[in-house]
């Protein structure tokens, strides 16, 4: 299957360095973050996993579950785990699953037959509590993925889901949003009756709204 944004993420069950994941219910409530690897003992996946170990924090306080995928089995994700240690000075902290058998990377389009027809290409699923897919993107083998960035995209994803507001380029939390064009004039008052600034009919900023505008990312 090809999944794409918006599409419900299908259940699966697959084994893990925490033990069997069956993924709805291991998620929850929650956001998640997913992301895939080649394989083991890559070394830009090495320096993504010890970053994202170390970032932990950041996602737990948005509400956000992290979970890696790699096609070798667990013993291996174990001992890669002991690398990842020593080499970037954080241990794993969140679950890795162990899709020996690629039902995973299948079911979720995670191998590109033209980059490889045999491991997952490195990709983050960004996945709301309804189970939807919000955000993908998809890096080559030779660039390490930016997580601060992933950070502030579910920053944005969560502060939009709550206000009707959209944010612009390069936005950081606490900066000033956009406020979405489906509101006219009459709702966005009542809306933001502090007022805004009209760039544009269409390009009208606004403050954050919320208590997010006063939290550092």
């Amino acid at each position: 299957m090809s999944l794409k944004l918006s599409d419900t993420v299908p259940d699966f069950t697959q084994d893990s360095t925490e033990g069997r994941i069956d993924f709805h219910d291991w998620a929850g409530a929650n956001w998640v973050v997913l992301f895939s690897h080649p394989k083991d003992f890559t070394p830009v996946c090495t320096t993504e996993l010890g970053t994202v170990a170390r970032l932990k924090p950041e996602f737990d306080r948005r509400g956000v579950k992290v979970l890696g995928l790699s096609v070798d089995p667990v013993e291996s994700h174990h001992d890669w785990a002991r690398d990842i240690a020593q080499t970037q000075g954080t241990a794993l902290n969140f679950p890795l699953i162990a899709d020996h058998d690629r039902t995973v990377s299948t079911l979720l389009d995670l191998i590109h037959p033209n980059a490889s027809d045999t491991t997952t290409v490195r990709t983050v699923l960004v996945i709301d509590p309804a189970k939807k897919l919000r955000l993908t993107l998809t890096y080559p083998a030779s660039t390490g993925r930016n997580f601060e960035e992933i950070l502030r995209t579910i920053d944005s994803l969560q502060l939009t889901d709550r206000h009707k507001v959209a944010t612009p380029a390069d936005w950081r939390q606490g900066e000033d949003v956009i406020i979405v064009p489906s509101l006219d004039d009459a709702a966005a008052a009542a809306l933001f009756p502090q007022g805004w600034t009209t760039v544009k009919p269409y390009l009208r900023v606004v403050a954050q709204p919320g208590d997010e505008a006063t939290a550092e990312a």
